[in-house]
């Protein structure tokens, strides 16, 4: 069969793709000096929605593990524009910052007057070393206690059971887990009794609409309480004197807690009473708060909008790569076409939607002409790796020889040799397995394939000691690896533990690991493969199988190839029970069918796989080029833009 696939794009140039990144990447900053602060937003909208980050994950392939670290960027940078007064224009008939404050800092006078304000420390002026940036006209600097009267909580002793009530009696309390994304508090994870509050508390509850924010742990959260509630002593509650805007507070003091002076406001990621009276807060004229709050909640709902039209897009488009990959997988029809009909010329979007009854080459050629459009996430290229493993069990990935021995001729002469070397007390006898003829096989194999047992050929299923040994230094020990060490890809030894020579020894008696045999994973992440392909020596725990095949009737890499495809990686996830500590049992695991073709099949197949893959680790590596010059825009438009 030919491979369009592979004649189009294995002989790519990265050199010349990265070179042309780097002239995208300078040019794109350069152009940032004269863009406005209003069209930065807009005018790199494509920017903001193609800058995307993948988290780092364990376990099979990525999924949908990303993140929109575009939009992520352009909501700080709209918060951050909002401290700065580069939000809104000013406008010079609004009352100065400044005579709000001494209107503050009077009222503040007339409270402590008549008791009902304790008198503050006096407050340092803020030194010029202090201001990150210059304010507009208008905006004045004040700490927090300048503009805010606060307070932190309290935790009633959790050994006295008499402070906690979870009954609909019980008062809620407010702990930094409770400061949802939402902004709103509703509901608590605890409540406090009656006589906490009046015992611990001492007081009322905060009132419903307050301000709350977390310092410790946490900096910088902050919620609006829908209830009366009390809560700990990692949150203040905030009260804005007359003349600050709570909803201006909201939406900045989470920007000022964590970037604002951290030399002597922030220790580590806890703030005290002391550094959080240093923050210095960006104070602009009332009527300026207002302007900025409604920008920046206009602008936050275009930011909501960009990201669910994302996400819809990414979706989307990982539906069609899998709608067109599964009609790969479809049993051939060749499509009947009159070549007498005059068909109008298909759009792009008529050439992607597969047709059910498309031969399986009409249906390659269809996804390799458009491989560059289809295969640009991490999600549809690892979609398109695990198809690529399908395929090829399924026998449809190289050609067949009639001239082949058939794989049943290979399976007897395997069982023979299996049968004399228990006669000979050489293996262990089997477990039973299920009669294969009673099992629903998924599809038709090609001529000359045979489907099996795993446990039809393997001449050893074991894995290691049951229980957690005493690990050693390095230099005093032997390798010795779990499920973690164990990928499809390699086997990392650079996380592994170390046994003495006494216990190997002892391990081994088990199982004695070769090179060419095969590791299975059956413990936490279970049911990847990998062919030990190390020099050096090592056992493995409970959580690692050893598979031991006749190599010179089977080749190994097709064996855990075929164990990593999803016909059969579906199966071990069936097989593997358990919640907390999931089990990939020895005796269910030799259960799973595997298609088995002929030796020489084997060979070409995973000669196939391998160029594939390949050329799939090239599309990522691009893929992950083109990310980080997206990321590197995004910070290079943030830093500009402020």
């Amino acid at each position: 069969m030919t491979d369009p696939m592979l004649n189009r794009h294995s002989s790519e140039d990265g050199t010349k793709a990265q070179s042309a990144l780097n002239v995208q990447r300078t040019g794109e900053a350069n152009n940032l000096d004269s863009t406005s602060s209003e069209s930065l937003i807009t005018n790199h909208i494509d920017i903001w929605t193609t800058a995307i980050e993948r988290k780092s994950s364990a376990g099979r392939g990525t999924s949908n593990k990303f993140s929109l670290y575009g939009i992520k960027k352009l909501r700080e940078l709209i918060l951050e524009l909002a401290v700065r007064g580069k939000l809104v224009p000013q406008d010079v008939n609004d009352e100065p910052a400044s005579v709000l404050l001494e209107r503050i800092a009077a009222e503040k006078a007339q409270l402590v007057k008549e008791g009902k304000l304790k008198k503050q420390k006096p407050l340092p002026e803020i030194g010029e070393d202090e201001k990150p940036f210059e304010l507009a006209q208008g905006w004045e600097w004040a700490k927090f206690p300048e503009i805010a009267n606060y307070g932190p909580g309290r935790t009633p002793s959790t050994k006295n059971m008499a402070f906690w009530d979870d009954s609909e009696e019980g008062i809620p309390w407010v702990s930094i887990a409770d400061l949802n994304d939402v902004g709103r508090v509703s509901t608590t994870t605890k409540k406090i009794s009656i006589d906490a509050r009046d015992q611990v508390f001492k007081k009322e509850a905060i009132p419903q609409g307050t301000m709350l924010m977390s310092f410790k742990l946490t900096v910088g959260k902050v919620s609006i309480l829908d209830i009366d509630a009390f809560h700990n002593e990692a949150i203040i509650s905030i009260f804005p004197y007359k003349g600050i805007s709570q909803d201006y507070l909201f939406r900045i003091l989470p920007n000022r807690a964590n970037d604002g002076n951290k030399k002597n406001a922030i220790m580590g990621a806890t703030l005290n009473s002391e550094s959080l009276a240093l923050i210095n807060i960006p104070v602009p004229p009332l009527e300026e708060q207002h302007r900025i709050v409604a920008k920046v909640d206009e602008l936050m709902s275009l930011c909501d909008a960009l990201e669910a039209q994302t996400e819809a897009s990414i979706s989307a488009h990982q539906t069609l790569v899998e709608t067109l990959l599964n009609a790969l997988l479809q049993p051939n029809i060749t499509q009947q076409k009159d070549s007498q009909s005059a068909c109008p010329e298909p759009s792009l979007a008529d050439s992607l939607e597969p047709a059910l009854n498309d031969s399986f080459e009409d249906s390659w050629q269809r996804v390799a002409e458009h491989f560059d459009t289809l295969f640009t996430t991490e999600a549809s290229i690892d979609t398109i790796k695990q198809t690529i493993l399908q395929l090829a069990v399924m026998g449809k990935l190289v050609q067949q020889d009639p001239n082949d021995e058939p794989a049943a001729k290979l399976l007897e002469r395997i069982k023979a040799e299996k049968a004399q070397l228990i006669k000979d007390k050489k293996i262990s006898k089997p477990k039973s397995m299920k009669i294969l003829a009673d099992l629903e096989l998924p599809f038709e194999m090609p001529a000359g394939w045979q489907w099996i047992r795993l446990g039809d050929i393997c001449h050893t299923v074991a894995d290691g000691p049951h229980f957690s040994p005493q690990y050693v230094e390095q230099s005093e020990g032997v390798t010795f690896l779990s499920a973690r060490n164990i990928s499809s890809v390699a086997i990392d030894v650079s996380t592994a533990k170390y046994v003495s020579k006494a216990d190997h020894e002892s391990f081994c008696k088990r199982v004695r690991v070769k090179k060419g045999d095969i590791l299975y994973t059956k413990g936490g992440t279970t049911g990847v493969a990998k062919v030990n392909d190390i020099d050096i020596e090592f056992s493995v725990w409970v959580h690692v199988a050893v598979l031991q095949l006749p190599l010179d009737k089977l080749f190994n890499e097709y064996v855990a190839m075929a164990l990593n495809s999803p016909l059969c990686y579906d199966q071990s996830q069936k097989y593997t029970h358990g919640i907390g500590n999931k089990d990939l049992g020895l005796t269910r695991m030799i259960n799973i069918t595997v298609p088995l073709p002929p030796l020489e099949e084997q060979y070409r197949i995973v000669a196939k796989v391998d160029k594939l893959m390949a050329l799939c680790e090239q599309l990522k590596a691009r893929l992950s080029d083109a990310q980080t010059t997206q990321l590197y825009l995004t910070d290079a438009i943030v830093e500009q833009a402020v």
